[in-house]
């Protein structure tokens, strides 16, 4: 930002503050109009001078505080547009006036910013002389140490100023062949004293503590310290040399705190430096930073201290590497042994520590020489490495062998191919362990493995882990275990070691399969059919950029995979693949934008080497191809898909004029199967039909597939017999999936640059193919139509844009299609049909179907475009009118901001007439435009409709059907959002203004919950219990609930406002004994009915003996759980029961109301009709005293008849039937009656028979 600016930002003050400010410059530049100086920086630099010895005093101090302020907040803007002479000229007189704001404790924070600024600038000026002044002299060295103390200022504001100012300070050094700032040495030492000081001053403090729980007082003061020693190692050469020692220790220090921000702002210093020291200048510090962190290793086992300290090396060696590659790695195998003793830590930070450092140091400090061109000296290097990493599986490290082999991993990576030889023993040894039963690291091992395979190759790895599976040699275990493992990793090595390993291992499997004949397949069998598949499973891996194709992959091969394809049709997915993987490897390898060197250490090949096996593959096409076409046709649909892309890559290698013939058979034979078909009679096909899973589809289908695959690579002579194939089968509505993949054609060749210029040269005849073939167009491929529509649309010039309205019906009417993706296509086309109409143009209307041929030309615009759609609204049908409305709602949305204010508001007006249609269909559409409207369309067109709009749409508010009141409350929701509550209730009919206002409390509502905290766990039991209330839905709860008993202020349930009484609930307790609601017990207690007044509670019942007085647990239940108890009535003293009662229960089992009949077929009916007598289910209620049997007491009868519902549900309460008299024969027996079942007695609470099984009341 320039002067200029600047300034006028502060001549227009927008804060009260800043006011005063814009005083003193308008009176400054008055005072420069008067003396006629032009208003440059100089003068504006003399004149503030004047004023700030008037505002403040060396002697007096500051004299006129508010002068003083916005002076030097002005002198802060201008000094960095003065002239640097002028600047250094004037230090002396400007600092001994700025001291008294630098020096008292009491100035406020932007004085002393404005200060700050203005020493900043003063500084940046000095010459070298200038800082060669003692610090006792007045010169920039004082000015600096009031700086340094300043930037630990308790005042965030002034401290950050402070320390900006001192790091731009030492980023511009005057001309000096130093490396370092004249006064970095000065600002080292200061802030490290500091620091040091404050660090002694907590550890006194912690100590004091005596082991008690002491917070970190001086935290703040050391945090601010340190941000001022990386304010100073952020310089331009980063912190001094001499200085480095002691800053290392302290920060180590300081790395031990418990504080993890100060662990944090330490690292932040060492990262820093580290960073500042990759740059060539600064670099020669590096080798004494390393030496005094070596120096600083805390003892084996201080997990506090350890951690950073390894992660500070790790740090360093990572710079050195970069700046030092060869020394950095010629030291490596020494600081590595150092590192991994660390491993055998007990603590688990350090060996995470340990091996994090050792992956970065194996990952950063090998360089590519070393693995491209080794010299001796490094392959020695490599090999100490190798042994120092086998020594890490030894039993000593056990304890860290997760980590272990974390780093061994690492080990693979970053040696790549030269680990074969160098870690044979590291292989060998987790093949041993991962062979043991017992081991538990299955998983990290086959990781490690894994590793090894990709950096070593197959070959090593079972070199020295055979597998010993075809032929098992005596004492060496079986290692199947390894085929999944090289399954996932096996990529880049020779194909060869395929054909010599694992081509005779399947043959000999194989061959055990066939030999076991067609007997019931055994175990081992099945063993071995796994292992064929297993083994075939590794090719994919094999053919990922194989290093010796051109020899490998012969003649031989290619029959023997050719054989497999045809015989084994289980293995013909991991062959396509393959076949697949190895042209598109090649393929991928030439498109890489990196270096040449970068490719061959990632692939030991380059792009020449890619290029040659492609020529290679090349030759092998067209035969691949013809078995690739045969095996196509013998696939069932669901398994062609790996063969379709396996062929798809092998026609992108195949030379033009094999193409061309390919081309020609396909087609030949495509032309001669659909004249079959044709030809073909309906009872034919019926003999034909086979189920859809195992249906082969018709030979026409294939070839058309295969035409398909093969269009982007076709030569540009084969088109016109492309296109006149689609012509041919476009009209054929006969056979709709042959149409559909015809279609599919379009959009697939503007996918290959060849194709596109094709569509662009054939666009006319497409126009007219696609216009002709509307009428014959069959359902399923109305997606694939319209993507080809879209295709030729695309590539539409502007003299052929009649093609657009000739389409567009077909269009319009396609966006209200129940096929999801055809909906999405046509939405997507009229955006670009609208598109293209925008770029301008013009019509022919002569050339449109049924428009005269005097018609004119019209221009292409979108108003135009618009007005097309629109001519639907006068269709015929309700359905055509509805498809309009959703096509003018769907480029609305993206074109309203383009189009005509008069535009939209004829639309919005006609279509909202539309609201008053009979037609469900067409107000559904209606909607939905109404609400683009609401939210797209600005606030001038909308709000003066909204009278006739929301009485339209009240109008529908009550409808049920199509989810209307729903969109009709959420199209008000954003109406009231956008246009205020007031505005809509103003032209909301009388009538529905309730619907409004339940809109408007329930989103109070909801808001209130929200500021309350109840919208996270209690919010969502409310929701889940409205739904279960007496509404169907929150919207029903919303129109039809009383809104007149809504108080916002009530505290009253959701269930009492809705009028819900179910919603009641009454607590039950004892007058002594209040109820304890944390009790399992007290829903019992919680009834939905109004208990009784003045009855007892139920007796404490006892637990059941028998004769001999045992306790009976599992065999009678209580009577209320049991559904085949027969009430009594009288006494039992004896436990016996009338005969009487007895009668009557068995003639009630069966021919009563829930006696048990046959139907039609002899098929059980129950009654489910309640018995009026009782009214339902009752509670008992025993008498006060538990001692007057003879009362009667009112039961309940649990069972599926007519005296009982459900088993545990329709409970009214403790006070019998709602205050009915019940029928006497429904009474429960006196107590100590013995219980009745089926009229026979029960003595002893004894049980006969076996489980019963309840129907109805009674028993059968």
């Amino acid at each position: 930002m320039t002067l200029t600016e600047k300034l006028e930002k502060i001549r227009s003050p927008k804060l009260q503050n800043q006011r005063e400010t814009a005083v003193v410059l308008s009176a400054v530049e008055d005072t420069l109009k008067d003396q006629k100086c032009d208003f440059t920086p100089t003068a504006y630099f003399a004149a503030l001078l004047a004023l700030l010895s008037q505002s403040i005093s060396s002697s007096r101090g500051i004299i006129n505080k508010e002068l003083a302020t916005s002076v030097v907040y002005l002198l802060d803007v201008v000094t960095t547009h003065v002239p640097v002479a002028l600047l250094r000229s004037k230090f002396s007189q400007i600092l001994t006036s700025l001291a008294p704001t630098l020096t008292h404790t009491d100035i406020e924070a932007p004085l002393l910013r404005s200060s700050i600024g203005c020493l900043e600038s003063l500084l940046v000026a000095q010459d070298s002389a200038a800082w060669a002044l003692p610090p006792g002299q007045i010169g920039p060295r004082r000015a600096l140490a009031g700086l340094l103390t300043l930037a630990v200022d308790h005042r965030p504001k002034v401290r950050k100023r402070a320390q900006d100012a001192i790091e731009c300070v030492l980023k511009s050094p005057p001309p000096s062949p130093a490396i370092d700032h004249p006064a970095s040495d000065a600002c080292a030492e200061t802030a490290l004293r500091g620091l040091s000081d404050m660090l002694a001053v907590q550890i006194a403090k912690k100590r004091k503590a005596k082991g008690h729980k002491q917070d970190d007082i001086n935290a703040p003061s050391l945090m601010h310290a340190l941000q001022l020693v990386k304010t100073i190692a952020s310089g331009s050469s980063g912190w001094p040399s001499k200085k480095i020692e002691p800053l290392c220790e302290t920060l180590m220090n300081i790395s031990k705190s418990n504080n993890e921000y100060l662990t944090m702002a330490a690292f932040e210093i060492f990262e820093l430096m580290f960073a500042k020291m990759v740059d060539e200048s600064s670099s020669s510090k590096l080798p004494r930073l390393m030496e005094a962190i070596l120096e600083l290793r805390p003892s084996q086992n201080d997990s506090q201290l350890l951690p950073p300290w390894i992660a500070v090396i790790s740090r360093g060696y990572d710079v050195s590497a970069q700046i030092e590659p060869a020394e950095t790695f010629q030291k490596l195998p020494e600081l590595f042994e150092s590192i991994c003793s660390f491993l055998a830590s007990s603590s688990h930070n350090i060996r995470i520590s340990a091996s994090e450092c050792l992956i970065s140091l194996l990952v950063n400090c090998i360089p590519d020489n070393a693995i491209l061109k080794p010299s001796i000296d490094d392959e020695k290097t490599l090999e100490k490495l190798g042994k120092l990493a086998t020594v890490l599986l030894s039993v000593t490290y056990q304890a860290a062998w997760m980590e272990v082999f974390n780093v061994i991993s690492a080990f693979f990576v970053a040696l790549k191919w030269r680990s074969v030889s160098v870690a044979d023993d590291i292989v060998q040894t987790i093949g041993e362990l991962r062979g043991n039963e017992s081991f538990n690291g299955k998983k990290e091992a086959d990781a490690v493995l894994g590793k090894a395979i990709e950096a070593m190759g197959p070959e090593a790895v079972l070199r020295l882990l055979p597998l010993n599976l075809a032929f098992p040699k005596a004492g060496q275990p079986g290692r199947a275990w390894l085929l999944p493992v090289l399954r996932d990793h096996v990529t880049n090595t020779n194909l060869a070691h395929f054909k010599s390993e694992f081509v005779p291992l399947s043959e000999t499997m194989f061959q055990r399969v066939l030999d076991h004949g067609d007997t019931e397949k055994t175990v081992q069998i099945k063993i071995f059919e796994t292992l064929v598949q297993q083994t075939w499973a590794l090719l994919p891996g094999y053919c990922s950029l194989p290093l010796d194709l051109i020899v490998a992959f012969d003649q031989g091969f290619a029959e023997l995979l050719s054989n497999v394809l045809y015989k084994q049709t289980e293995l013909r997915v991991d062959v396509c693949k393959s076949l697949q993987i190895l042209v598109e490897s090649n393929q991928e390898m030439l498109s890489l934008e990196v270096s040449a060197s970068d490719i061959f250490l990632q692939q030991r090949m380059d792009k020449a080497d890619a290029q040659k096996n492609l020529d290679h593959l090349s030759s092998f096409a067209s035969n691949f191809l013809s078995v690739l076409f045969n095996v196509y046709g013998q696939t069932l649909p669901q398994y062609r898909g790996h063969i379709l892309q396996c062929i798809s890559a092998f026609l992108s290698i195949t030379p033009s004029n094999e193409i061309s013939e390919t081309f020609t058979r396909v087609t030949t034979l495509l032309e001669t199967s659909l004249a079959e078909a044709t030809s073909q009679t309906q009872a034919s096909k019926q003999k034909q039909k086979q189920p859809a899973s195992k249906k082969m589809p018709p030979q026409s289908h294939t070839l058309m597939d295969l035409v398909v695959t093969m269009s982007i690579y076709l030569p540009r002579p084969t088109y016109p017999t492309l296109f006149s194939l689609a012509a041919l089968i476009l009209p054929q509505s006969s056979d709709p999936q042959l149409q559909k993949k015809a279609y599919k054609l379009i959009p697939r060749l503007a996918t290959s640059p060849t194709g596109v210029l094709a569509l662009q040269e054939r666009n006319t005849e497409l126009q007219s193919l696609l216009l002709s073939t509307a009428s014959s167009s069959t359902p399923p491929c109305r997606h694939d139509r319209l993507s080809a529509i879209a295709t030729v649309v695309t590539h539409l010039s502007t003299s052929d844009l009649h093609f657009i309205p000739s389409i567009l019906s077909e269009v319009v009417i396609s966006a209200k299609e129940v096929n999801e993706k055809a909906r999405t296509a046509a939405f997507d086309l009229l955006v670009l049909m609208a598109t293209k109409m925008s770029a301008g143009g013009s019509i022919a209307q002569s050339k449109i179907p049924h428009m005269d041929s005097s018609a004119p030309d019209v221009a292409a615009s979108l108003e135009e475009f618009f007005t097309m759609v629109s001519a639907g609204l006068v269709g015929s049908t309700p359905h055509m009118v509805s498809a309009s409305v959703t096509a003018l709602t769907r480029i609305l949305y993206d074109f309203h901001s383009k189009l005509l204010q008069a535009t939209v508001e004829d639309m919005l007006e006609t279509i909202s007439l539309f609201l008053t249609s009979a037609s469900r269909e067409i107000v559904r559409s209606v909607l939905g435009f109404v609400k683009v409207a609401i939210i797209s369309l600005p606030t001038s067109i909308v709000q003066p409709r909204l009278s006739t709009l929301l009485p339209g749409l009240m109008s529908w508010s009550r409808e049920h059907k199509a989810q209307f009141r729903a969109k009709i409350k959420h199209i008000l929701e954003r109406a009231i959002r956008r246009f205020g509550y007031a505005e809509i209730e103003k032209w909301t009919p009388e009538g529905d203004r309730k619907f409004l206002a339940n809109i408007r409390k329930a989103k109070d509502r909801a808001k209130r919950k929200k500021s309350e905290g109840t919208a996270n766990g209690a919010g969502e039991k409310e929701r889940i219990r409205m739904r279960k209330s007496a509404f169907e839905s929150e919207y029903d709860a919303a129109v039809y609930s009383d809104s007149d008993e809504e108080d916002e202020g009530s505290n009253a349930s959701d269930a009492e406002k809705h009028g819900d009484k179910g919603g009641r609930r009454y607590i039950m307790e004892d007058e002594d004994s209040p109820l304890d609601l944390l009790d399992r017990k007290a829903l019992g207690n919680i009834s939905s009915s109004r208990p009784l007044r003045g009855k007892a509670p139920p007796a404490p019942k006892k637990g059941k003996v028998n004769i001999d007085g045992k306790l009976v647990i599992g065999m009678d239940s209580d009577d209320d759980d049991d559904p085949m108890v027969l009430d009594s009535e009288g006494n039992a003293n004896n436990g016996e029961i009338s005969l009487e009662g007895g009668i009557n229960a068995y003639v009630d089992a069966i021919k009563g109301r829930d006696a048990v009949q046959r139907g039609r077929g002899g098929r059980l009916k129950f009654s489910n009709k309640r018995d009026k007598r009782t009214g339902g289910d009752a509670m008992d209620v025993d008498d006060e005293q538990g001692s007057r049997p003879e009362r009667p007491v009112k039961a309940v009868k649990f069972g599926t008849g007519s005296n009982g519902a459900q088993r545990g549900r329709g409970v009214s309460g403790r006070g019998g039937l709602n205050g009915k008299k019940s029928d006497p024969k429904a009474q429960r027996r006196g107590l100590g009656v013995a219980k009745v079942r089926g009229g026979r007695v029960m003595k002893g609470g004894e049980r006969k028979g076996k489980d019963r099984k309840s129907f109805g009341s009674g028993g059968r």
